[in-house]
């Protein structure tokens, strides 16, 4: 059983920079791909991005257009999310996923099996 933990969520202003950290426990998360989502008040959840187990394939929600970088430390068996440029319209509470065995990437929440808490972000305008 994976638990995944978000940090480094807060109130920032437009225009600045969050990066948002998803600690993983329990077992290791090197060979599952990872994923950010985000749920906005009164909105459905929404895909931000995603890496590959190896970190050599990531892929992003068309808002992002290069904001945000997703990474990951596999032998700190965490995953990031580096935000800048962040707008009023990023406000949301963040999660970290788990993709499912066998899967590479994934969009849909359905792709993936274990979820964080989530972490809220909060950006003035």
């Amino acid at each position: 059983q994976v638990q995944l933990v978000e940090s480094g969520g807060g109130l920032v202003q437009a225009g600045g920079s969050l990066r948002l950290s998803c600690a993983a426990s329990g077992r290791s998360i090197s060979n599952s791909g990872m994923g950010w989502f985000r749920q906005a008040p009164g909105k459905e959840r929404e895909f931000v991005a995603a890496i590959k187990r190896s970190g050599g394939g990531t892929y992003y929600g068309k808002f992002v257009k290069g904001r945000f970088t997703i990474s990951r430390d596999n032998a700190m068996n965490t995953v990031y999310l580096q935000m800048s440029s962040l707008k009023p319209e990023d406000t949301a509470v963040y999660y970290c996923a788990g993709l499912r065995p066998g899967l590479q990437i994934g969009v849909d929440e359905d792709e993936y099996e274990y979820w964080g808490q989530g972490t809220q972000v909060t950006v003035s305008s």
